[in-house]
């Protein structure tokens, strides 16, 4: 009798008693993310694996060592998708989303890597991500991040921590790699062998060694905050204004680089004491340079990813929630918009009361006059928007109908949610 056929290692059943629990997760993420204005995007399982290795890059662990790639019957070499970012940057450079556009998706599916098994960690897991094309302000990467962190909230999540960190430019990441690559060639005898592979190759994945002894050489690493030029470093700071304005507690780890060689400025983690070794939940950042080097034009991007099956791991038992299944596209019920640079933060605060009262909400990000902002509300598809800082009192704001034939007018800040409620049917 032949052995009974097992799941293939790091490959696992999603089992009847667990389906609920991941609805709950699914349904959530979704909500969240059509909550900022940020719409749905499927790409394929299958890519050129050429695309990973450029994007990625070819000399980080998940290209060497991780990715499922093979050649098909024409001698084309394919992989399952490690990630989604480079797929989502293919998919938008291909049909023509990304040209002189700003754009703001979402996705969740599949991603394939060939590593070792453990808690929260499988060779077939389950990604949601969230990309934003277009704003090189530290607004969108604050947004990000709200977004992130609204989905802990509305899972109940609790202790999970936030650590930033930035990369600077690429010219301020390659100085620092090359002063990192120095000071650790000076201890080459006392890394671990990994390590030691990594160092001409790749020395900005040593600060993630979990080697006792190359993590105290690590710690006396050159620190890349020493190398931050003036508009990193107010990019930073702004981003700091923007979480603390926002209640988002963070530790700074100017040892956070991220595995992948696509991101530059800031990046960031969210880390749990409760799944063992593995403990990021979600991690993102900036990458700039991607589309460029993917051959479009130079496009600011910011995003991140979260892992479905840790996520699940965290959550309490399924409650009932809302089962409302949301029809596709969904388009945002408010835009909020400001009138002055120093409304900003008021208008980012207005965003996430509205948000708490169940509307989609897109934020204004980037800068830009109020027309040009108004141009990109209408654009929006939203029925109503809300502006910040157009009359002298800053507890008040003004509100637009953007399809109906209806009066603007003046509303207390404290008042908008009532208001809404009773004109938004």
């Amino acid at each position: 009798m032949s052995a009974k056929i097992q799941s293939v290692r790091g490959m696992r059943d999603i089992l009847p008693q667990s389906v609920a629990a991941w609805h709950r997760v699914e349904q959530t993420l979704r909500e969240v993310g059509w909550a900022y204005g940020y719409q749905e995007i499927r790409t394929p399982i299958v890519e050129k694996a050429e695309l990973f290795a450029h994007s990625i890059g070819d000399q980080t662990d998940i290209v060497e060592k991780e990715m499922y790639a093979f050649a098909d019957r024409g001698g084309e070499i394919l992989a399952l998708r490690p990630e989604a970012t480079a797929s989502t940057v293919r998919a938008g450079m291909q049909h023509g989303l990304l040209h002189n556009q700003r754009q703001r998706f979402w996705y969740m599916g599949p991603m394939f890597r060939r590593e070792r098994p453990q808690q929260g960690r499988y060779r077939q897991f389950h990604q949601f991500g969230a990309e934003a094309f277009g704003w090189a302000d530290a607004d969108m990467d604050a947004e990000v991040i709200r977004l992130s962190h609204r989905i802990w909230a509305r899972l109940g999540l609790r202790g999970l921590r936030l650590q930033l960190n930035t990369l600077g430019s690429p010219r301020i990441k390659a100085a620092y790699r090359q002063d990192l690559h120095d000071y650790l060639a000076r201890q080459h005898a006392h890394l671990d062998a990994d390590s030691r592979r990594r160092l001409a190759r790749n020395p900005l994945r040593i600060l993630d060694s979990k080697d006792a002894r190359t993590r105290e050489i690590v710690a006396a690493a050159p620190n890349i905050l020493d190398f931050l030029d003036r508009p990193a470093q107010q990019h930073f700071a702004e981003l700091h204004e923007l979480l603390r304005d926002a209640g988002i507690k963070f530790d700074i780890n100017a040892k956070l680089v991220r595995g992948l060689d696509y991101y530059t400025g800031p990046v960031f983690e969210w880390v749990t004491t409760e799944l063992g070794a593995q403990n990021a939940v979600c991690a993102g950042g900036r990458y700039d340079g991607l589309v460029a080097l993917r051959g479009g034009a130079p496009t600011p991007a910011v995003g991140f990813a979260l892992g479905l099956e840790r996520l699940v791991e965290l959550i309490q038992p399924p409650g009932t929630g809302d089962a409302r299944m949301l029809a596709e596209p969904r388009r945002a019920d408010i835009y909020v918009a400001y009138a002055k640079p120093d409304a900003r933060l008021g208008a980012a605060r207005i965003g996430e009361q509205l948000r708490d009262a169940n509307y989609t909400v897109i934020n204004h990000c980037g800068g830009r006059k109020l027309t040009a902002q108004m141009k990109r509300a209408d654009a929006s598809g939203a029925r109503l928007a809300v502006i910040a800082g157009l009359g002298a009192d800053a507890h008040k704001v003004q509100v637009k109908w953007l399809r109906e034939a209806r009066a603007q007018q003046e509303i207390s800040v404290a008042e908008l949610t009532d208001w809404c409620a009773r004109n938004l049917q």
